[in-house]
């Protein structure tokens, strides 16, 4: 510094700023050797707070206002230096202003897909951004926890570590969420009231405050979003035959407005095709008379099963049940079935056999 710059800094009395950037959060008052009049003048404006640091720790703290820097306006600062019989001389303290402002249009998104498991497609991967808001709650904890002893501090600085915090923190809370995808869309407002309640006691820890936090999209991979657009549209057409139908109108309809095009005469053609082979359907349906059937060669033989001692075996034919009946190995308890009944019967319930078992008539 020169010696110009040195007295002119003795003479100046008056400690403000006005910010003409839009991204800085801290500044650094610049004054030779950190000395300040007794009595200067301290304005602080709206959105802004004035930090008083001596040896290195916090002494005051200035809301918006104007000041006369005297021992009653500087309690902290003057039990420090020990000015209990109203010594008049500069002291010595860095003055750091800080913008309480709110910054706006902070971008968050996900680096890489989160995946997440979904009821009815399984395990997918999500990537989702959105934006947010954030301000200095407290200018006393922000200067120690972020800013330290810098002279300029801007929200270019510490925007990627929130960025993270937010990310993950969304990553965590829509994993758990278990919310459909088909329904992600519709629960945007409650994500994002989740999501800053979530992040907001991190946020304090470093003097900040989440004002407005928002989730403005998230998105599937592409095969994902190719199969729900060719479910989506199989469910819009519907019957493909009438869908079918309506096309070829539609392609009639471009035919008839340009009739000397070569597309126009290829339709045409499929068109004359398509229509014929209709009609010769139609045709051939009406001519075509239902002829009766022919009666068959030989009558379906009947066959039985047999139901024995738990155990199901056959089929027979009759011959081969009226021969096991003759042998005793068929009696009349015993259960057949045969296609057409409900359940099986004796052997002496079928009008068949019934005669088999009757007992002969006593000789004269």
């Amino acid at each position: 510094m020169s010696l110009w710059e040195k007295a002119k800094a003795e003479l100046l009395d008056i400690i403000e700023w006005t910010d003409d950037s839009s991204d800085t959060m801290v500044w650094r008052f610049p004054r030779f050797d950190n000395e300040i009049k007794y009595g200067a003048q301290l304005t602080v404006r709206q959105s802004q707070a004035a930090v008083f640091v001596n040896m290195g720790k916090i002494a005051d703290v200035f809301s918006p206002g104007r000041y006369r820097l005297v021992t009653e306006n500087l309690p902290i600062l003057t039990t420090l230096l020990g000015w209990k019989y109203g010594f008049h001389s500069p002291f010595k303290a860095e003055v750091y202003f800080v913008n309480t402002k709110n910054f706006t249009n902070l971008k968050w998104g996900t680096k890489s897909p989160v995946i997440v498991r979904d009821p009815e497609y399984g395990a997918v991967r999500l990537r989702a951004f959105g934006s947010y808001v954030v301000k200095v709650c407290d200018p006393a904890k922000f200067i120690n926890e972020i800013v330290g002893t810098g002279g300029h501090f801007t929200i270019d600085e510490i925007a990627e570590q929130l960025r993270n915090l937010v990310v993950t923190r969304f990553s965590d809370l829509v994993a758990e969420s278990g919310i459909p995808l088909l329904d992600l869309s519709a629960r945007y407002d409650e994500l994002s009231k989740d999501l800053s309640a979530k992040i907001a006691p991190e946020f304090s820890e470093y003097g900040l405050e989440v004002t407005k936090l928002l989730v403005e999209n998230i998105a599937l991979p592409p095969e994902v979003e190719s199969a729900l657009d060719k479910k989506s549209s199989m469910g819009i057409i519907g019957n493909l035959d009438n869908y079918l139908k309506f096309q070829s109108a539609t392609a009639m309809e471009a035919a008839a407005n340009n009739p000397g095009g070569e597309a126009s005469a290829g339709i045409g053609m499929g068109i004359g095709f398509a229509m014929a082979n209709q009609m010769g359907k139609a045709m051939a349906g009406q001519l075509e008379t239902p002829a009766a059937a022919p009666p068959p060669l030989h009558s379906q033989v009947k066959q039985y099963y047999l139901g024995k001692d738990g155990k199901q075996t056959g089929p027979y034919d009759l011959k081969a049940v009226t021969k096991s009946i003759a042998s005793g190995e068929v009696s009349r308890e015993t259960l057949l079935w045969s296609a057409g009944m409900e359940k099986w019967e004796p052997a002496e319930h079928f009008a068949e056999f019934s005669h088999l078992f009757n007992s002969p008539p006593p000789l004269p």
